[in-house]
Parts: structure tokens; C-alpha cells; sequence
């Protein structure tokens, strides 16, 4: 049997990260739930086994001091996975709000990069380890209204591979799982309106939005020694979205 991973999931409260979260746990792995809410990560680690973790991923303070605690509790970091990110709002680009493009770069770029230092550094002590990022399609293919969230998305991706080919020489691969739209809390609202979500699905070849239970395995694979060859990847799981 292999060696219980110790695996942190940022933003695994609900949605995406819960069921990546999930799908390591499910491997019998110790699962850190990261969350801005902390009541939340707690239900979440109670129910998969896990351990709760309240972080603010965009302050620098908040990632150290969960990097400490995560030493004192685990002693080790084998697997990151970058999920937590936000939209914000949205609107043509011309008339954003600077506020909503503020907020997505704080979590989704700045929370990236910090929690990569961070645990990055631990693993580099380690000489292993794995970081898996949450991006998105829209770092390709841009979507009207949404520019300021697909900037982020693209940095995610170039972030992944720095990260790739700075961590390589210290036994540390990273990739990137780029979904397009998944059924989450967060995209109900949207899923529940049948026009709009025919709207959405007549982009997408395979003719449907992606469940949790589509993309949580990527990120698995990607961690996994199945993957030991691959780093710098942006994984697209799309349905088939970019070919359009």
C-alpha cells in the first residue's frame, strides 16, 4: 500500500475544491481543508476525514501562519492543490469596476503565488512534492464580460509553468487543471435558467457542463506517480470547448 499523502485543497469548503478534496480522501490521504470559511472547512474535513485549515490566501500573513500550522500538525506538505479563486462580478472592460479586477487578482493570482511560495518551500526542504493549480479554459478562449477573471486564469497558467521549470531540481512538479464551466454552488444560479444554460452548452461539443465528479479526478492524475513525467501542463477538461 502506498504512503498516506498529506494533501492541501485552498477553497475546499464547497464546489470544485470539496470534491477534489474528496476524490484524495477517497485514496485514503489526509486531506487539509483550506478555506476562507472557516465553519465551512470545518463541516467539510469533519465529513471527509480531513483537517480544517481557515486561510486567507491573499494575505501573507495568513498563508505563513498556515504554513506553520500545517508543519506543527503534519510535519509535511507531499501534494498543493490551488483551487480557491473568485470571479468577482464582471461587465465589458471598458466600464469594469477596478474594485471586481482587484479582488480576482488578489485570490486567484496573489493567493496562487503566495500559497506556492509557502508551501513550495516546504517541499524544496523535502526534495518532493506536487502542486496541481486550478485555471480555467478562459485563459484561451475569452468569453465577453469576463476578461478580468480570464487574465487571471492566464497568469495562473504562466505561474504553473515558472513554477514547473524553477522547482524541477528539487524533485517538485507542477501542472494546471483548465476546466470550462462546472456545476458548482457558485454557477447553480446560472445552471438552473434553461436558456442560459443551453446557451452556455451550444459552445461545447460533447453538448454538456462539466460535474465536480469530471474534473476532481484530473487533479488526482496530475498528483499521482502515474503522472511523474508531466509537468507545466494546463490541462484543459472542456468538453471539447476550444476546438470551437
Amino acid at each position: 500500500m502506498a504512503a498516506k499523502r498529506t494533501v492541501l485543497v485552498t477553497g475546499a469548503a464547497q464546489g470544485l475544491g470539496r470534491g477534489i478534496a474528496q476524490a484524495f480522501a477517497d485514496l485514503g490521504d489526509m486531506v487539509i481543508v483550506a478555506d476562507l470559511d472557516g465553519d465551512g472547512a470545518a463541516k467539510a474535513a469533519a465529513e471527509i476525514g480531513g483537517d480544517a485549515l481557515p486561510v486567507d490566501i491573499s494575505n501573507a500573513d495568513s498563508v505563513a501562519e498556515a504554513a506553520e500550522q500545517v508543519k506543527t500538525r503534519h510535519g509535511k506538505i507531499d501534494v498543493l492543490v490551488n483551487n480557491a479563486g473568485v470571479v468577482g462580478g464582471g461587465g465589458p472592460l471598458l466600464d469594469l469596476d477596478i474594485g471586481v479586477l482587484d479582488g480576482a487578482l488578489a485570490v486567484n493570482v496573489r493567493g496562487t503565488v503566495l500559497m506556492t511560495q509557502a508551501f513550495g518551500k516546504m517541499m524544496k526542504d523535502a526534495g518532493k512534492g506536487v502542486i496541481v493549480n486550478i485555471s480555467s479554459i478562459g485563459a484561451r478562449q475569452p468569453t465577453p464580460g469576463l476578461g478580468h477573471y480570464e487574465a487571471t486564469k492566464a497568469a495562473v497558467d504562466a505561474i504553473t509553468r515558472t513554477t514547473a521549470i524553477e522547482l524541477a531540481p528539487f524533485g517538485i512538479r507542477a501542472n494546471a487543471v483548465a476546466p470550462g464551466p462546472v456545476i458548482t454552488p457558485l454557477t447553480a444560479g446560472l445552471v438552473a435558467d434553461p436558456d442560459a444554460r443551453a446557451a452556455w452548452e451550444t459552445r461545447i461539443p460533447l453538448g454538456s457542463i462539466a460535474e465536480v465528479t469530471q474534473i476532481a479526478p484530473a487533479a488526482v492524475f496530475l498528483a499521482s506517480d502515474d503522472a511523474s513525467h508531466i509537468t507545466g501542463v494546463s490541462l484543459a477538461l472542456d468538453g471539447g470547448q476550444l476546438l470551437v
